[in-house]
Order: C-alpha cells, then sequence, then structure tokens
C-alpha cells in the first residue's frame, strides 16, 4: 500500500513539471489551431491606407516615405477584415534604420485633429533597425497616450493605477538581443494578447510579458495597423502575416 502511494506522488510530480516547465517557458508556443493568413502576398485587399505610400513588391507589403510622397504625420496600413481581442498574431518584418516603424493593435482609429485619414491610437510594438538598448525592436509604446514607452526589450512587468510600471524580472539582457536580432534582415515577430497580459516574442524568444493592471488604460480590443513614420524618408515590409482568436 506504501509502494503504491509512494509510485502515485511520483507519477503526479512526473506529470506536473513538465507542465510548470512549460507555463515559464520563454520559447514561443507552437502556432495555435485557427491560424489564418491576413495578407494574400499579390494585393491590399483587406487593408486600408495611404496608397501613395503603402504596396506590395516581391510579395511583401512595402511602406515606404519619399520627399515627393511624404507622411503627414504617423500614417498606418489598417487591417478591415476583423479585430484584435484575445489573439496570437505572427509575421516577418525588416524596415532602415532612417525611422521607426511599428505594429499596432488593440487601437482605436482617430478621425479628429489629424492630419490623414489613417491614424491609430493604442499599443503598439515598436520597430527598429536597431541594437542598442533602449532603442530596441519590440517595447510596447503608447501611441497618441500619456504613458509613452510602457514596458521595454527585457522587462516582465505590470502597470499599477497608483504606482505606474512596476518591473519583476528581467527576461533578456543587451547582449543576448544583439546575438538574437538581424540587423538589415527579416525578423520574426508574435504578438500573444490575453485579457490584460501582453507577449512580444522576436525570432522565437520572449523578450518581454506585460500585465496592465489599470482598468482605465488597459486596452482588450480594438484594430491592427503597420506603422509609417513621420519625418525623414523610411521603408519597412511585412510578410507572411497570420492571426489566430483566442478563445
Amino acid at each position: 500500500m506504501i509502494f503504491r502511494t509512494t509510485f502515485s506522488l511520483f507519477s503526479l510530480l512526473a506529470i506536473c513539471i513538465p507542465c510548470l516547465a512549460e507555463n515559464n517557458s520563454t520559447s514561443l508556443p507552437a502556432e495555435p489551431s485557427g491560424m489564418k493568413s491576413i495578407f494574400n502576398g499579390k494585393d491590399l485587399n483587406g487593408w486600408d491606407g495611404d496608397d501613395r505610400l503603402w504596396m506590395v513588391r516581391d510579395g511583401a507589403i512595402h511602406g515606404e516615405t519619399m520627399p515627393e510622397a511624404f507622411a503627414q504625420g504617423n500614417t498606418f496600413l489598417i487591417w478591415t477584415d476583423g479585430q484584435t481581442g484575445d489573439f496570437d498574431l505572427r509575421l516577418s518584418f525588416r524596415c532602415n534604420a532612417t525611422n521607426n516603424s511599428g505594429i499596432q493593435y488593440r487601437s482605436s482609429r482617430v478621425t479628429e485633429g489629424v492630419k490623414n485619414d489613417w491614424v491609430l491610437k493604442g499599443y503598439q510594438h515598436e520597430l527598429r533597425n536597431e541594437k542598442s538598448f533602449p532603442n530596441v525592436s519590440g517595447f510596447i509604446y503608447d501611441e497618441r497616450g500619456t504613458r509613452k514607452r510602457i514596458c521595454l526589450v527585457g522587462e516582465k512587468a505590470t502597470w499599477e493605477p497608483k504606482t505606474g510600471k512596476q518591473v519583476a524580472a528581467t527576461l533578456i539582457d543587451e547582449a543576448a538581443f544583439q546575438k538574437l536580432f538581424k540587423l538589415d534582415d527579416w525578423n520574426e515577430v508574435a504578438i500573444i494578447a490575453k485579457g490584460n497580459r501582453i507577449q512580444h516574442f522576436m525570432n522565437g524568444q520572449l523578450i518581454l510579458d506585460f500585465t496592465d493592471n489599470d482598468p482605465n488604460l488597459a486596452l482588450l480590443t480594438g484594430n491592427l495597423g503597420l506603422q509609417l513614420h513621420a519625418g525623414k524618408p523610411m521603408w519597412c515590409e511585412f510578410k507572411d502575416i497570420r492571426i489566430a482568436e483566442i478563445k
């Protein structure tokens, strides 16, 4: 009888320990069922943006500002076929170092007091072609909001109503990020959002884990968009864009 009890206990531990390891893993999980492509690689069907600045080139979405075709304020290519609530988004991007780009999610469209017709406000996954902290790709920026750099790359953090950001742990340091990020090349991004918790992954590695505990500021649903930044001429490209709703 004692032997059976001991065996059952060890069997239970053998089952639970891998589960705990998986829950705390910093590796990108496998793609969920229901993942669908939202860019066909041929045209911008399902997307809305300034057609002077956005096009499809070599199977990728290509956004570019030039002296003769510049952005009047930050402008976005907005996905029109759905919203981002609880979701798993995956894509590849590359851009030049002249200016930053971004992936806007759970965002609202702004129509008043703006310089163009494609303006979003909300969470932004920053995209940059840089390796030196803190100006690297992946942090959460509060586009048109007051919190600015909400959570930086490497941080596991929360945002509390009274005290603001509270950092609990470090996920990746500058040296590790420099090895992870591919300068002047394609990088793979994943954003997983469940309730008020958001995780950003770069090339299969968790680089940011953020929980927004402020009920007045946390965003739970909204638009998805790709950014072209105002200012100096720049370009950015996106491909293999796919998303799944998390139920």
